[in-house]
């Protein structure tokens, strides 16, 4: 079965599934949804292989801004906010991505959305809009004052098992552990990272990794 096949059935299946809060109030929470774009358009494979994925999948991501008031200097998906006159999350996905990347979303067939997910720092509730990249187009960083840079990383170097970490940190007196990838110089962590590894399990596609690996955030 094809990485497309997976990741149609995955969002259809996750139809009417409800959501995790991770303790936020949803009437209050600030509506938002990203945009996992996956593809076979890298002329670099990966440098791991990974027998669950062909070597040319990819994933679009960006290094956020390190003068932005949520999640600064993290690695992520494109999206943001939904705003007013965004007609849904799929609408919101694709204009954050167009904006941040300058992705041709035209090119872009959006496969479904997955659960809604809670993000009690920022308060945002995000819906994570899975999509395939089904026609190649150039991408960059276009507003530096939003995303430092624009990259896609190899999908099979993400299951290497010699890049998964556990980062733990501590905020008011709590202590939080979330998966982490070392891919391309940069540290994938926190929510992206959780996104990431929820994914992996569900499509099957997670090897067996050592979570005592620990390390400290790299902010």
């Amino acid at each position: 079965m094809s990485a497309r096949q997976e990741l149609l059935n995955l969002a259809t299946g996750s139809l009417g599934k409800p959501g995790t809060l991770r303790g936020i109030d949803p009437a209050r929470a600030r509506p938002a949804a990203v945009l996992i774009l996956f593809g076979t358009l890298d002329n670099r494979p990966a440098r791991f292989h990974a027998e669950a994925v062909s070597d040319d999948l990819d994933l679009l991501l960006v290094l956020r801004s390190g003068a932005l008031n949520d999640h600064p200097g993290q690695v992520a998906f494109p999206g943001g906010r939904i705003d007013d006159d965004d007609d849904g999350p799929v609408a919101a996905a694709l204009r954050e991505a167009r904006e941040e990347t300058g992705v041709d979303t035209t090119g872009i067939e959006v496969l479904g959305q997955l659960p809604h997910s809670g993000l009690p720092i920022s308060n945002f509730l995000v819906t994570p809009v899975l999509a395939w990249w089904a026609r190649q187009s150039p991408v960059t960083a276009v507003d530096q004052a939003e995303s430092e840079h624009v990259f896609r990383v190899p999908v099979a170097d993400l299951l290497d098992p010699a890049v998964r970490r556990s980062v733990v940190s501590h905020r008011n007196g709590v202590t939080w552990t979330t998966p982490a990838f070392l891919v391309k110089g940069v540290t994938v962590w926190g929510f992206t990272a959780m996104l990431l590894d929820a994914l992996f399990n569900d499509l099957g596609w997670t090897i067996p990794w050592d979570d005592s690996r620990q390390i400290p955030p790299p902010l």
